[in-house]
C-alpha cells in the first residue's frame, strides 16, 4: 500500500492538506500504541509499525518536495538523496546571480526593504515552479518532473537562506 492509498487519496500532486490532516488523525487514533497495551506482543509490534508508517507517510505527503520525489520513486524514478547535477545553465546562472545578490542585501541603504522585494521574488519563483511541477506530474511526465523537483529544491534552499538573512538582520 502506498501513502496515498493509506489516507484514501488520489495519486495525484495536489492534495487536499484539510483531508490529509483529518485521515491522519483519523489512522493514530485507530492504530495508536496506547490502544494495543493490553493486545499480545506482537499486536503492539504491529501497531508501533503502523503509528510510524502513518507518521512518515504524513510527513511525506504534507511536503511538496518530497510527495513529488515520492511520487517520482513510486514510478521508478527516485531522486531522494540524489547527488545528480541540473544540466540548464541558464537556470543555474540564475541561481548564482540571484545567491550574490542576496549577499548584498545586507550592504543596502535600506537591507529591510530590499529583503523584503527578493522574498517576494522567491515566492513567486517557488509557486510557479510549483505550478510547473504539478503540471509534469498530472501529466505523468517523469523525466521532466524529476528536473522540475531539482530546480525546486534549488528554490527552497534560496528561501531558507533568506530566512537566515532576516534574522541574522533583525536579530
Amino acid at each position: 500500500m502506498n501513502h496515498f492509498e493509506l489516507f484514501g487519496l488520489p495519486f495525484q500532486f495536489d492534495v487536499d492538506n484539510g483531508l490529509l490532516a483529518t485521515q491522519f488523525r483519523e489512522l493514530q487514533r485507530r492504530f495508536h500504541p496506547d490502544n494495543f497495551a493490553t493486545a499480545s506482543e506482537r499486536d503492539r509490534l504491529l501497531s508501533v509499525q503502523k503509528a510510524a508508517q502513518i507518521n512518515d507517510a504524513f510527513q511525506t505527503l504534507k511536503n511538496p518536495v518530497s510527495r513529488a520525489e515520492y511520487m517520482l520513486s513510486e514510478r521508478d524514478e527516485d531522486i531522494r538523496g540524489e547527488q545528480k547535477t541540473l544540466q540548464d545553465m541558464d537556470f543555474l546562472m540564475q541561481q548564482m546571480e540571484l545567491r550574490e545578490a542576496l549577499e548584498a542585501i545586507s550592504e543596502c541603504a535600506d537591507p529591510e526593504a530590499a529583503l523584503v522585494d527578493f522574498e517576494q521574488q522567491a515566492a513567486i519563483m517557488y509557486q510557479q515552479q510549483l505550478h510547473k511541477l504539478a503540471q509534469l506530474l498530472n501529466q505523468e511526465n517523469w523525466f521532466e518532473a524529476a528536473d522540475a523537483v531539482r530546480k525546486l529544491k534549488f528554490i527552497v534552499k534560496l528561501r531558507d537562506e533568506v530566512e537566515r538573512l532576516e534574522e541574522s538582520l533583525f536579530d
